[in-house]
């Protein structure tokens, strides 16, 4: 039996890791969802999933699938994740899909096990191990911490349906993952959304519009790109190629 991720002491809260790997990868071509595309010998999936094992407090993670996908996570998941990893079958939206995952996480948020959630993209595999820790430690001292590159766009939608909005003077953002939030805030705004028939760009679009929680911008990096299209693969192995020669 696999351990839990992370090493937190039962007596604390811990924060809920979401890795959504629920989407279609239309862009990416090919008939095989592109989360469980190989690199470097391992999928995707497991790439992201593997560093949220290694940080303490981070507990529990949760895979978010397309119901199609069971047996391949599944396979997956054995195989090449180190830790335990509960799946949840995601919706026709991302949207949809993370609030499946808030509902799987809300015994725990209300039992006051799961204090903070944050939420990966799959595509985005070469999360390192200390970007994913600052975003959860500002998480919980801020209630909201998304990483970012500064850039020509925006992931937050503004509510005149812009597709950026403007920070810090001249300077744009190019927001990325994981993103992280306070649970129950989390879980309401998106509640909210749902009998609102609200349907926000990402993550941090739905949380502006309904609850009060202040963003903290920190600093992401590089090689935390998206795999989007089949020339991000490539990169992504020449880069952990490179890194392994540095480190050798």
């Amino acid at each position: 039996m696999k351990p839990p991720a992370g090493q937190a002491s039962t007596d604390r809260p811990t924060a809920a890791g979401i890795v959504l790997a629920a989407g279609s990868g239309t862009r990416f071509g090919g008939s095989v969802n592109k989360a469980y595309l190989p690199l470097a010998g391992q999928s995707l999936i497991s790439w992201s999933l593997n560093v949220m094992a290694t940080i303490s407090d981070i507990s529990p993670l949760v895979l978010v699938i397309r119901p199609e996908d069971h047996r391949r996570a599944e396979e997956v998941l054995d195989k090449e994740v180190t830790a335990e990893v509960e799946i949840v079958y995601g919706d026709a939206t991302r949207q949809g899909s993370e609030l499946r995952a808030f509902r799987h996480l809300v015994p725990r948020i209300d039992a006051g096990q799961v204090d903070s959630i944050l939420i990966h993209d799959s595509a985005r595999p070469l999360l390192s191990e200390e970007l994913c820790a600052a975003v959860l430690h500002a998480t919980r001292e801020y209630g909201a911490a998304i990483p970012a590159l500064y850039g020509p766009d925006l992931s937050v939608t503004g509510d005149d349906g812009a597709s950026s909005v403007q920070l810090h003077r001249d300077h744009l953002v190019r927001a990325q993952t994981p993103q992280g939030f306070a649970a129950r805030p989390l879980v309401d705004a998106y509640e909210a959304a749902a009998r609102d028939g609200l349907d926000a760009t990402d993550t941090a679009g739905c949380v502006a519009r309904y609850t009060d929680l202040s963003i903290r911008w920190i600093s992401g990096e590089d090689q935390n790109f998206k795999i989007t299209y089949a020339h991000d693969l490539v990169v992504a192995q020449q880069l952990l190629a490179a890194l392994d020669h540095q480190v050798h």
